[in-house]
């Protein structure tokens, strides 16, 4: 059974750092992030708690509803995408943004200030849509 309390709380992770996101960074300059080395790291930090608290969402949904075990953290989202928990479209772009966690978190790669002001521009939304989702499937009575 999906524990709605776990879900909630990590949706107010979610959304204390969509607020902080938005107020202090919605618009932001990839030269702003190389200029200033806090700001740079204010922003990873929060992206990284969202995304983080998206994959324990994920991974307690795919648990509690005995879906198909995922193979890594990316692979959460295909499978709650392949179970209609959310749209395949919708599971895709999450599949990435779990990738760019592991960028933030391992330093796989370069992580290049273009990269983080595109997701602030372009991929909140999709962790706003992953919420509205999973709260209209486990939330609503």
């Amino acid at each position: 059974m999906v524990d709605k309390d776990l879900i909630e709380g990590k949706f107010d992770i979610i959304e204390r750092n969509l607020d902080f996101i938005r107020d202090n960074y919605s618009d932001i300059e990839p030269e702003d992030l190389e200029n200033s080395y806090k700001d740079y790291q204010a922003l990873k930090f929060s992206l990284f708690e969202m995304i983080e608290a998206c994959i324990d969402i994920a991974n307690h949904i795919i648990s509690s509803e005995r879906l198909r075990r995922a193979e890594s953290y990316a692979d959460m989202f295909k499978v709650l995408g392949e179970s209609k928990v959310i749209p395949k479209d919708l599971a895709e772009r999450l599949s990435l943004m779990a990738r760019f966690r592991n960028l933030l978190i391992h330093r796989y790669g370069t992580l290049d200030s273009n990269r983080i002001v595109e997701i602030v521009r372009d991929h909140l939304t999709d962790i706003e849509m992953f919420m509205e989702e999973i709260r209209r499937s486990y939330l609503m009575e």
